[in-house]
């Protein structure tokens, strides 16, 4: 599948969407940071912790002991005429309090020794993700967690995101404020979003969208979707045209099948569609939304958070900060959604605390291709990306490269991720994790080359890239086929992956924290790179022969896996205005053309290239999954569908290997047999303890990982 002529018919309702932004409007403008400091304030902002539970974490460990888990809240203030705070979008429309501060709150939880005189003096922060503590240890699960408590970590997660419902006690929310004309009415303005249904169902709850579909939705400014700026369409893949549906047949309602039809009951949280919604349909709404909230919010709340538990004594109230002498360091950590958030909090400034030093001192980006969008009106920070998915989402206009000169060609804009940081000498030491997902379906290459894709960037000396090969977005079963899945009706070849990138993940970040605190340089970045043909366009992949397979799952019998067939098909990267008040390179202002239009074009998108005769990749950590495969790991994977043109979200697949020769000549697959790669089961252990040590030889694994690999081997027989 090629880029262009796809997106020329992806953005073939560019008129629709002209229409769409001359309707709405409503107070305020997209506030550029000023170009001089306002004046000081003249009180200062106060911050408030209550603290609402302490438990004790189950487990000792090694001299640091017992950990505890201190839950609470943080209210905070900001003062929308601080220069800090200046580039929080729609701030200066904010109600402010009787000290004409703008008052935010967020959860928190931790995990801290109880003796804090034994904590190493690091305080690690995991950025949730939509609201969910992705990290939470579970040492029953993942027992090589215990790396970290035993190291003394004080391991935190607060919130961020200001649309997150409170729908579980796990879930840590943030409350940020909703903007106002000056003279108290709503604001209102063009708002677009995708309503994808897994099933048949007669109406749909907003936002919608595979990402975003649980989070808080913009209430439409009116009920009455014949009004100018509203709109329903629907088409079969991305590239095809929309097709409206009228507004007889869809209303925002409430309803079902049998007690409730169509036109069912008015509702601002839902869209009830005469004959229901169909699976493997793409439906696109657009309307008038109303009181957006000021979602940048979310990001000073988090500077000041995070600086407040590493450096104060108490908080306006006089209640001790239950760290408070015992923090020097701090490293901020976000995974997928949450990894873009700390790109973006890094990208806008935040990284600098109202007292002018560092918020982080090291920040780990992993699988975290893009930005968040967090910081325009009607922002959309819980969204995401894909072949069918968001695909013309926010968070795709701000800068990938990240050096402060970063230029980018096909836009004409200049200043990468860290000009800001680095103007104000607050940049921290900085890793970026990619799995294949963020090459297919992320857009990740740009990271790594000029925006046409014909030479590799130079990289800051604060930073590095680590790219984990053959992987997919979410770790893998680490040489067990218990975690790999296959139904024909899904996908066409087996879902998952074997390549267990959270072993390479845990060793980076002690990495890290050893620079952090002791200046101790990590590995070199390990990436595909043009210069070396290890970063090609995907029509220049060449796959080895896969086929003859089938799938056994435990217990069930045997279904036959498709030869492999190589489709090319990828996550192109457009050029797209969201209207003049919009400010692209800050992903900020007030977007009001939506859906944006397409600019003509396109930045290159290359792929990590495959050994022609395992299929797996070439460049980057090259895990044990890698170094002994049992198999191909695909770093995509295709919808079963019959007419759906798509990846299957996030997800990779694993192609065995077979484990005879005579069976691989039988079938006519042309990768090595696991006999001819092992010979018996011993050279299969010996293969994963040589990968293993080398790994740890070059500070890719910890030993204890290391251990647990081999152990692994050896308690699974792959072959006699």
């Amino acid at each position: 599948m090629t880029t262009r002529p796809r997106l020329r018919a992806l953005f073939a309702a560019a008129s629709a969407a002209a229409f769409i932004s001359a309707c709405g409007g409503g107070g305020g403008s997209s506030s550029p940071p000023p170009t001089t400091p306002p004046p000081a304030a003249s009180v200062t902002p106060q911050l408030k912790m209550t603290i609402t539970a302490t438990t004790d974490f189950p487990g000792t460990f090694g001299s640091v002991g017992a950990y505890e888990q201190v839950s609470g809240t943080i209210s905070g203030e900001l003062d929308p005429k601080n220069s800090k705070n200046a580039i929080i979008q729609d701030l200066e429309l904010a109600p402010v309090n009787a000290r004409g501060m703008v008052e935010y709150s967020a959860d928190f939880t931790m995990l801290k020794p109880k003796d804090m005189s034994k904590a190493n003096g690091v305080l690690r922060y995991d950025a949730p993700n939509r609201g969910n503590i992705l990290t939470m240890p579970n040492l029953a699960a993942n027992p090589s967690d215990a790396e970290f408590f035993e190291r003394g970590y004080v391991w935190m997660f607060s919130a961020w995101q200001g649309d997150v419902p409170k729908s579980s006690p796990q879930r840590l929310t943030a409350t940020v404020p909703v903007a106002r004309n000056k003279d108290g009415s709503s604001i209102t303005g063009p708002y677009a979003t995708e309503l994808l249904a897994p099933a048949a169902t007669p109406s749909i709850a907003l936002p919608g969208g595979v990402f975003n579909g649980s989070m808080i939705p913009y209430a439409p400014a009116d009920l009455d979707n014949t009004r100018p700026g509203y709109l329903l369409t629907q088409r079969v893949n991305e590239t095809d045209p929309r097709v409206a549906i009228p507004p007889s047949d869809w209303k925002f309602a409430a309803c079902d099948a049998a007690a409730n039809p169509f036109p069912g009951t008015a509702d601002p949280t839902r869209v009830c569609l005469k004959g229901g919604f169909q699976p493997n349909r793409l439906y696109e709404l657009q309307y008038v939304a109303k009181d957006p909230k000021v979602m940048g919010v979310g990001l000073a709340a988090l500077r000041d958070t995070v600086s407040f538990f590493r450096g104060a004594a108490a908080d306006a109230a006089g209640t001790p900060n239950p760290l408070a002498g015992k923090i020097k360091f701090a490293i901020g950590q976000g995974t997928s959604q949450s990894g873009n958030a700390m790109k973006t909090f890094l990208h806008l400034g935040f990284n600098q605390r109202l007292d002018g030093g560092k918020v982080f001192d090291g920040v780990y980006a992993h699988v975290a291709a893009r930005q968040t969008n967090i910081n325009t009106r009607f922002a959309v920070p819980g969204g995401g990306g894909g072949l069918r998915t968001d695909h013309r989402a926010f968070g795709q206009t701000a800068p990938r490269g990240l050096a402060a000169d970063y230029v980018d060609a096909v836009s004409g804009r200049q200043g990468g991720v860290m000009k800001r940081c680095e103007a104000t000498a607050t940049c921290p030491k900085f890793f970026l994790g990619l799995s294949g997902t963020e090459f297919w379906q992320l857009q990740g290459s740009p990271v790594l080359t000029d925006a046409f894709g014909f030479s590799d960037l130079t990289q800051p000396a604060n930073a590095r890239i680590y790219y984990y090969a053959s992987s997919q977005h979410s770790t893998g079963t680490g040489g067990l086929a218990a975690g790999i899945g296959f139904n024909p009706a899904a996908t066409v070849y087996p879902a998952g992956s074997m390549v267990d990138t959270a072993d390479t993940f845990r060793a980076l970040f002690v990495n890290l924290e050893a620079w952090v605190t002791q200046d101790v340089p990590p590995p070199a970045s390990q990436v595909p790179k043009v210069a070396d043909g290890t970063l090609v366009p995907p029509s220049q992949l060449v796959f080895p022969t896969i086929t003859g397979l089938s799938w056994t799952p435990s217990g069930g019998s045997p279904t036959a896996i498709p030869a492999f067939s190589y489709l090319a098909r990828y996550n192109g990267f457009p050029l797209l205005d969201y209207g003049p008040q919009y400010r692209p390179e800050d992903e900020s202002g007030v977007p009001t053309q939506v859906p944006p239009s397409y600019a003509g074009r396109d930045y290159a998108i290359l792929v990590p290239q495959v050994d022609p005769g395992t299929g797996l990749t070439k460049a980057g950590i090259r895990a044990v999954d890698v170094q002994a495969p049992l198999g191909t790991n695909l770093e995509f994977n295709y919808v079963a569908t019959p007419g759906i043109v798509d990846l299957v979200n996030l997800s990779g697949a694993f192609l065995p290997f077979h484990k005879t020769e005579t069976a691989r000549i039988a079938a006519g697959d042309t990768r090595p047999s696991l006999e001819s790669l092992y010979t018996d089961q011993a050279g299969y252990v010996a293969a994963v303890t040589a990968a293993a040590n080398s790994l740890v030889s070059q500070r890719f694994l910890l030993q204890r990982d290391a251990d647990r690999r081999v152990q692994r081997a050896q308690a699974n027989p792959v072959l006699p």
